[in-house]
């Protein structure tokens, strides 16, 4: 099984390290950063965390701050531990980017089991395509580690296809399960082109296309590649 590797941020060493003893005891593969700043820089050197813990009050560059920059890198889950607890906070936190909130003082058993359920969460919720990862919850799809940019339709029609595949569907039914309207005639192009833009984004060569191929008279079909 994969060792999952955190990152705990926090400007007060003694926290950090109180932190990293607790996670460390679980066999967790744990990182720190001594401010926002700091950790930004380790996420920019390494995008494979599958955690982030995350401290609010720091200098310079608050928690808030902080996470609003690394959801330009990375859609790592990301837990808030702070001693702020007013429902405002909280709103503040999670309109971030963050996914959870715990509020200092904090017993042991409590981190580690907001650590695992995020965790199994989030794990649970990424499905691999050959080496592309769809995140379902968050409605993130993510190639060679790089984030690909989905309007709504295109991920919808993107995971409906996936979650069917190898079974063909007419551009008619597609148009029926995504866009929940009355097939219209220019429903068929609708569906064409947004076929199109997603393969211009997932494949290698668009034109000859490994995932979303083409069954000539019937539809469309999500295959996976053979490696």
């Amino acid at each position: 099984m994969e060792q999952k590797k955190i990152l705990i941020t926090d400007d007060e060493k003694d926290i950090r390290n109180m932190v990293k003893v607790m996670l460390d005891k679980e066999g967790f593969l744990t990182v720190t950063a001594h401010n926002g700043r700091d950790a930004i820089e380790k996420i920019k050197e390494d995008t494979g965390f599958h955690l982030i813990i995350m401290d609010i009050i720091m200098p310079e560059m608050d928690g808030i701050q902080t996470v609003e920059e690394i959801r330009k890198i990375t859609d790592c889950p990301v837990l808030f531990l702070t001693a702020k607890s007013a429902d405002e906070d909280k709103i503040n936190a999670y309109g971030s980017g963050g996914d959870d909130y715990l509020v200092k003082p904090f017993s042991r058993v409590e981190l580690i089991l907001r650590v695992k359920a995020l965790l199994k969460r989030y794990s649970k919720e990424e499905k691999n395509i050959s080496g592309i990862s769809l995140n379902v919850s968050r409605r993130i799809l993510e190639k060679n580690g790089q984030r690909v940019q989905l309007t709504e339709k295109e991920f919808d029609l993107l995971n409906y296809l996936y979650q069917n595949k190898g079974v063909t569907f007419s551009s008619e039914e597609l148009y029926e399960q995504i866009w929940k309207e009355e097939v219209l005639p220019s429903s068929t192009n609708t569906v064409m082109v947004h076929i199109l833009k997603i393969r211009k984004k997932l494949e290698e060569d668009y034109t000859h296309p490994k995932y979303i191929q083409t069954v000539w008279g019937k539809g469309y079909c999500y295959v996976e590649p053979e490696v």
